[in-house]
């Protein structure tokens, strides 16, 4: 992967970042959902447009799409997945956990990662074989190698869950509640994902995959850390489930999952 197409990347997703600032406000209050829906329309057009030009130039071949809450493989060829504003839903009720997420995907497989957290100005990248980095220093995941001392998260990628995976979410959250330190519920997801690469967090599961989070999952296994779905097999694009986690605690977290 060029160095001239991360830095692209890059410059575009900070130009993002600096547009959707001007429209954030910790003041920022939602009255009714048709309201709430608008705002995060707003907010994900007003980024697309920034976005898409300037990737579009930098690789004019690959597929665009901001289908934030997509799933399943795509075709062969190189993707742009974008997710305008992760965490939208923090943004327009005034709460700072937010970002702006791209991955380009070639052939199936995550290449180059930008998540930016406009907020914190915090810039994470990572290309494929070419390690993780935060603001241009290179990320480590935990050293950590039990679950009693582990920071541990899950999140709703998509809304509407059907009663079973709800059901599922609260059984998975009970385990983890009883191995682990503490478990975080929240969103953005590729937040978690950033977190765990950064070793901040230790480790970040999902039922619901979808291929908005390939740019997270790329930062954690580019900092050294083991995706793997829920069954223990490789990550794919297409996987349904997964589990991000350091290699030291891996293991004990899959058995937890699936016990």
């Amino acid at each position: 992967m060029s160095q001239e197409l991360l830095a692209a990347t890059v410059a575009a997703v900070r130009r993002a970042g600096a547009r959707m600032m001007t429209r954030y406000s910790t003041e920022s209050r939602q009255s009714a959902l048709p309201e709430l829906l608008a705002s995060l329309q707003a907010n994900d057009a007003a980024v697309v447009d920034t976005l898409r030009p300037a990737l579009t130039e930098a690789l004019p071949d690959a597929v665009w799409l901001d289908d934030e809450h997509g799933s399943g493989a795509l075709a062969t060829g190189e993707w742009w997945l974008i997710d305008p504003v992760g965490g939208n839903v923090n943004a327009v009720h005034g709460m700072p956990d937010w970002n702006i997420g791209v991955s380009l995907v070639r052939d199936g497989r995550p290449v180059l990662a930008v998540v930016y957290f406009p907020v914190l100005d915090e810039m994470f990248t990572a290309t494929e074989g070419g390690g993780a980095f935060l603001n241009g220093v290179r990320l480590r995941v935990s050293a950590k190698t039990s679950l009693d001392s582990a920071l541990t998260g899950t999140g709703q990628a998509q809304p509407g869950h059907d009663p079973e995976l709800a059901q599922r979410m609260g059984s998975a959250f009970t385990a983890m509640t009883n191995a682990a330190l503490h478990v975080r519920v929240s969103v953005p997801v590729t937040h978690q994902l950033a977190q765990v690469a950064a070793g901040r967090m230790d480790l970040h599961w999902q039922f619901d995959n979808v291929r908005s989070h390939a740019a997270g999952v790329l930062l954690v296994q580019e900092a050294g850390g083991v995706v793997t779905d829920i069954e223990g097999k490789p990550w794919e694009l297409a996987c349904e489930s997964y589990l991000a986690a350091a290699p030291g605690v891996h293991a004990a977290a899959l058995q937890v999952l699936t016990a």
